[in-house]
Order: structure tokens, then C-alpha cells, then sequence
């Protein structure tokens, strides 16, 4: 296998490294990974085949229940890691979760055996359990808005801060919320009878931030 230049560009703490490691895990440990949007990249249930490395696009992780709906939990882009991952991965646990390209994927897998030769590394670990602690304070806030906010509110929220023009779908609202797109469709409905929104293809013109933002308050 052809050594596989380190990313030490989108994830610093790759530099920090040993050299001798780094020679090693660009040798024996790493592989590049090209997907077209939409590709599935792990399920939920499967063993995790490594450490991914966000070079480009973005990656979509989200739980999905028996009946098929989706809660978004996190997106994973370049130079962030994956939060389930490195959990499975520490803990040799099943993913509990899916993961699919957003748009084209260029992603360095760093594989179980060179994950825990970086990890023995200071730098890399603190790096990883830095992270790590962020993203619990945002997963404990996805489960606070889940249990104690209406949709309603969380739907307004979701519209705020992308401009006056959102372009999304109505489906990919509802996977976002954890809902169902006709839920979410009422909803909008509702918001453009009062003249805070127009819905459009694959676009929401929000007309009047204002009433949103006193909704999601």
C-alpha cells in the first residue's frame, strides 16, 4: 500500500506526532476515501472500521428509528471528527448510528490499529477528548430542545441564521427535527398563514425573522 500523505493540514495534531509515527500511520494506516453525495458510509449496528478524517464535504450523522424517521444528531466537516466513531472506537462498541455523505466526500480512514497509536500520542489525545467534550455540550442540547421544545419552536429555530433564503426541503426539515416531513409541512403552512415565511422549491424565503425568533425564544 502506497503511503498516504498525513492531513496535518485540516487536523494540526497529526504534526505533533512523532515522526517515526507519523512515517508509520502514512504507511501502514491510512486510506483515502472518494463518495458521491448520498453514500451511505456506516449503519448503525455495523463495527466501526476506523477513524474517519473529514477532508472534504461534509458527513451526515443521524439515528433512525424502527418506523424509519431521523433525528440529525451532528454533521462532520472537514477537520472535525466523529463523535460515535471515537466513542465505538475507544469503547470497541457497534455504531449506534448511521453516517452519509452531504454533497461529494473526500475523507483519510485512519484504521482501529493506527487510531490507537495516535491516541498513545499526548498531543492526538488531547486533540480527540477536546472534541469529544464540546460535542457532549452540544448532543446534551439536541436532547434538551427533543424532550422540552415544541416542534414548532424548533422548526422556527432551524429557519434562522441561513439569510432571508433557506434552501432545504421540507424532508430534510423533518430528518433534521427528528419529525415527519408532513408534520413539518403543516407547520410551514401555518407559518406562511401568518406571513413569517414563503415556501417555494427546495427554498423557504423567511419574510419576518422577528415572529421566528420570538417563536423559538
Amino acid at each position: 500500500m502506497s503511503p498516504v500523505p498525513l492531513p496535518i493540514d485540516a487536523y494540526p495534531a497529526l504534526g505533533a506526532l512523532d515522526p517515526l509515527v507519523r512515517d508509520l500511520v502514512s504507511a501502514q494506516h491510512l486510506r483515502l476515501i472518494q463518495v458521491d453525495s448520498g453514500t451511505p458510509l456506516f449503519s448503525a449496528g455495523e463495527p466501526c472500521r476506523g477513524f474517519p478524517l473529514v477532508l472534504e464535504g461534509e458527513v451526515r450523522v443521524a439515528l433512525r428509528s424502527p418506523q424509519g424517521r431521523a433525528l440529525e444528531l451532528y454533521r462532520v466537516p472537514r477537520g472535525d471528527l466523529c463523535v460515535l466513531s471515537t466513542t465505538c472506537l475507544l469503547g470497541r462498541r457497534t455504531l449506534p448510528a448511521e453516517g452519509t455523505a452531504v454533497g461529494p466526500v473526500r475523507l483519510a480512514l485512519l484504521d482501529v490499529e493506527g487510531f490507537e497509536t495516535c491516541c498513545d500520542q499526548a498531543p492526538f489525545r488531547r486533540f480527540v477528548f477536546g472534541v469529544l467534550a464540546d460535542r457532549l455540550t452540544d448532543l446534551m442540547a439536541l436532547v434538551e430542545a427533543v424532550a422540552f421544545q415544541r416542534l414548532d419552536q424548533r422548526l422556527a429555530q432551524a429557519l434562522l441564521g441561513h439569510g432571508p433564503v433557506v434552501h432545504t426541503t421540507h424532508q430534510a426539515l423533518a430528518d433534521e427535527l427528528g419529525s415527519v416531513r408532513e408534520i413539518v409541512s403543516r407547520l410551514l403552512a401555518r407559518f406562511e398563514r401568518a406571513g413569517w415565511v414563503r415556501s417555494g422549491r427546495e427554498r423557504i424565503e423567511v419574510l419576518d425573522a422577528t415572529a421566528l425568533r420570538d417563536l423559538g425564544s
